[in-house]
């Protein structure tokens, strides 16, 4: 055996032994439009690069990928904005492509409402277009001067008509609520808000000075309502939903009790 003869069956043993025993690195999320950029280091043994192959959704790709960067190109394979994405990058042993842009593949929030409307019992319902992946919305509803999270939904994540309800807590008097949505940008994305007047009538508590609890009621009859208890360094004790609330564990002093739609306090005794 010539020494040439030799040296071209190691080289091949090596490269097959890279094809071999490499590693796979795997993306998934939804299209929404962009393509990846792969930077692609030479091979451990130094002949040829890092990577192997590439499939897309269980696809070989034909992306030209024997250079020190290329791109995945997605348009080929007539993908709709909002699928779902698989891409496997096989590899050679000892040495790791880095995909430049992976966040592209990250759904991102860019509904539109088409209708959104609320009834006095709280029924929300609300349509979107333009999705472009799956994202929940947070429905969120206007209590004690701030935006407060009362419920979630999961998101379609096409860009057809999606159609969407969930029941809120309506307060006494005028509420109002709104969805927002969170992608990886971490910037949230909110609808207008709808205004909607209940049938709650109106709520106090009693009594102001508490030794076991406190029940919320409108003359009378006891009434539920959502309620949080402050302490005195704005600390949240408390935080439930009912027509009473128990207090027979929390330390004497001052605290601020948020209800129905008021701002109020007590002295647990």
């Amino acid at each position: 055996m010539n020494k040439f003869y030799l040296i071209v069956v190691l080289l091949s043993i090596l490269l097959n032994k890279g094809l071999s025993q490499g590693g796979v690195i795997i993306l998934e999320g939804n299209y929404q439009g962009k393509n990846l950029y792969v930077q692609n280091p030479f091979s451990s043994i130094g002949v040829g690069f890092c990577v192997s192959e590439v499939l897309i959704n269980g696809n070989i790709s034909t992306d030209e990928t024997n250079s020190s960067a290329f791109e995945i190109d997605f348009r080929v394979h007539k993908l709709v904005i909002g699928e779902k994405i698989e891409v496997k990058i096989k590899h050679k042993e000892n040495c790791k492509p880095k995909v430049l842009n992976p966040e592209v593949l990250k759904p991102k929030s860019t509904f539109e409402i088409v209708t959104m409307t609320a009834e006095k019992d709280g029924l929300l319902k609300w349509s979107t277009q333009s999705e472009a992946g799956k994202l929940s919305f947070a429905i969120e509803q206007f209590r004690w001067n701030k935006w407060i999270k009362v419920g979630e939904v999961e998101g379609t994540g096409t860009p057809t008509i999606n159609n969407y309800t969930f029941k809120v807590a309506p307060h006494s008097g005028k509420n109002q609520v709104r969805v927002r949505q969170i992608d990886f940008s971490g910037q949230p994305r909110f609808s207008k808000p709808v205004d909607f007047i209940s049938d709650v009538p109106d709520i106090t508590f009693a009594p102001v000075k508490v030794q076991k609890g406190i029940n919320f009621v409108n003359g009378d009859k006891p009434v539920e309502t959502m309620y949080e208890v402050y302490d005195q360094y704005g600390n949240i004790v408390k935080r439930g939903f009912g027509s009473s609330l128990d207090a027979s564990n929390l330390s004497k002093g001052g605290y601020f009790l948020n209800f129905d739609n008021k701002m109020k306090e007590f002295v647990k005794k």
